[in-house]
């Protein structure tokens, strides 16, 4: 399976391209990289289901929208293949999950999460 369906779900005939420089959230130990990294700058975990076409369209309605790659280092989780590192997100965080979910990182803590049709890439200039 390719990176773009993953990341876009199967059955998609247009090949889009991210205009985010995304950085792929595999792994449990990842996050200790991003504690680290947000006590520099702000770090941001896109959460994504690939078979959720409410997903599928906040997303790419996120990636039109995102401007700020010098201010927030962003994240791309497969939520359904790396359930075990949103399970974990959602424990270390205290946030509860949800899908698709931005959550934002700053000095190891979450200050700013949204679900659904309230992600908005226009309220992370507060980060910059």
């Amino acid at each position: 399976m390719s990176f773009l369906n993953k990341l876009f779900g199967e059955g998609v005939t247009t090949n889009p391209i991210s205009k985010v420089n995304w950085i792929p959230l595999e792994s449990i130990s990842q996050l200790d990289e991003i504690v680290t990294l947000s006590n520099e700058k702000a770090v941001l975990i896109f959460k994504h289901s690939t078979r959720c076409s409410v997903s599928r369209m906040v997303l790419k309605q996120f990636e039109n929208e995102f401007k700020l790659e010098e201010s927030i280092t962003p994240y791309f989780l497969d939520l359904l293949e790396h359930r075990d590192v949103s399970n974990e997100i959602a424990s270390r965080f205290e946030v509860q999950h949800q899908s698709p979910q931005i959550v934002v990182i700053q000095a190891g803590k979450v200050v700013y999460s949204a679900s659904h049709e309230n992600i908005d890439a226009g309220r992370l200039k507060m980060f910059s």
